[in-house]
């Protein structure tokens, strides 16, 4: 891979940081844009009171200047409000682990005697710092005609009816749903479900679709399993705290299907070739077609409940139940946001690849008018 980021922080710790590396030289950067971004990961029905604190903003301390990147690493910092709040208050040592989470794990790993202090880097705060990440993905992006969105289409079983043959055309319906589902009558179904799930101290997952339009056929590729390119969106949206399931285009669905009704044909048409349905998702062998690029995420519900669960306390070796640590009781909308950024992170690292260059004219030049590649890669 071209481009590397690395993130650091806690969720109650000062701020979080992230270091890019490999990114062009010579991409003037919207910074509203990105904290738009942020904005947008914090919303959504079901999130918690946190949501209210935090007012997150990205910082450059490096890698960029006078708004324009420099080549160099970039490094992005956002704050944490709540860490003020946090450290006036005296925090007993958790050891009673919440099941689903990364409390028991973490303190075996590590050797921690206080499974906060796995709990503060597993929470998925962490994801604010990859958000930013993929905010500088998506402009990248932007300069070559590629849109990334997402979709949510199921909270807590209730589905939605959501067309994705023409994914920019549902933009406007899903930011403004505040569960991000462009389906009105889905939107007020998913609502109830986590009003119920408030009153009754749950927690709901989902699932979400990533789209992406404008790529080029021939990213990715098919000679090496590591370069796959629905093995790289797999890895990076599986990342995502409390995704347990990806799958590409109508994966799991085309299982079940014989293949003749699966494989998406080719015919002659005024422009060329064209196909009429879109089951394989943008790609085939692992390598983008040229149509809608679909990438689909199953979300488990969170693992913090306000009503207790059996566990045990390692310090005494009792029975015990967890004790509740805020948090929120959905959030697929957010978590749909955060894949939007893992996805446009590895669709600029592949064109990236694909184009070569140290800078952002060098790419450029390596495009045709309408933006598709002239080259393979020059590294």
């Amino acid at each position: 891979m071209i481009h590397r980021f690395l993130t650091g922080g806690e969720s109650h710790g000062p701020g979080l940081t992230t270091i890019v590396e490999g990114f062009p030289a010579g991409l003037a950067l919207d910074v509203e844009a990105i904290n738009h971004e942020l904005t947008r990961r914090q919303g959504g029905y079901g999130r918690s009171g946190r949501q209210h604190i935090e007012r997150d903003e990205v910082q450059f301390w490096g890698g960029v200047e006078n708004g324009v990147t420099t080549g160099g690493p970039i490094v992005m910092q956002i704050a944490n409000r709540d860490y003020a709040n946090f450290i006036k208050k005296e925090h007993p040592r958790l050891t009673a682990p919440r099941p689903g989470h990364a409390d028991l794990v973490g303190a075996i790993k590590y050797g921690y005697s206080d499974m906060r202090t796995a709990l503060e880097r597993s929470s998925a705060r962490e994801t604010a710092a990859r958000t930013a990440t993929g905010a500088l993905a998506k402009q990248l992006l932007g300069q070559f005609g590629v849109k990334v969105g997402s979709v949510v289409t199921e909270i807590g079983g209730e589905q939605a009816d959501v067309d994705l043959s023409s994914p920019e055309s549902l933009l406007e319906a899903t930011e403004a749903s505040p569960v991000r589902c462009p389906d009105t009558e889905a939107t007020e179904r998913m609502k109830a479900r986590i009003d119920y799930a408030r009153r009754t101290g749950d927690t709901l997952g989902g699932v979400f679709v990533v789209w992406a339009t404008g790529l080029p056929i021939g990213l990715g590729s098919y000679v090496h399993w590591d370069r796959r390119l629905d093995g790289l969106l797999a890895w990076a949206v599986m990342s995502i705290q409390a995704i347990k399931g990806v799958e590409i285009g109508e994966g799991f669905e085309n299982a079940r299907m014989n293949g003749r009704d699966v494989h998406d044909q080719i015919y002659v048409g005024e422009r060329g070739l064209e196909r009429h349905t879109n089951r394989a998702g943008g790609l085939e062998g692992g390598v983008t077609n040229g149509q809608p690029l679909i990438v689909r995420a199953a979300m488990k519900p969170i693992s913090t409940t306000i009503n207790p669960l059996q566990t045990v306390d390692v310090a005494t070796g009792e029975a015990a139940s967890t004790q509740y640590q805020r948090s929120d009781f959905c959030a697929v909308p957010a978590a749909g946001v955060v894949g939007e950024a893992m996805v446009a992170w590895i669709l600029a690292d592949v064109l990236h690849e694909k184009l070569g260059g140290d800078s952002l004219s060098e790419m450029r030049a390596r495009t045709t008018d309408d933006g598709r590649p002239t080259t393979g890669s020059a590294r």
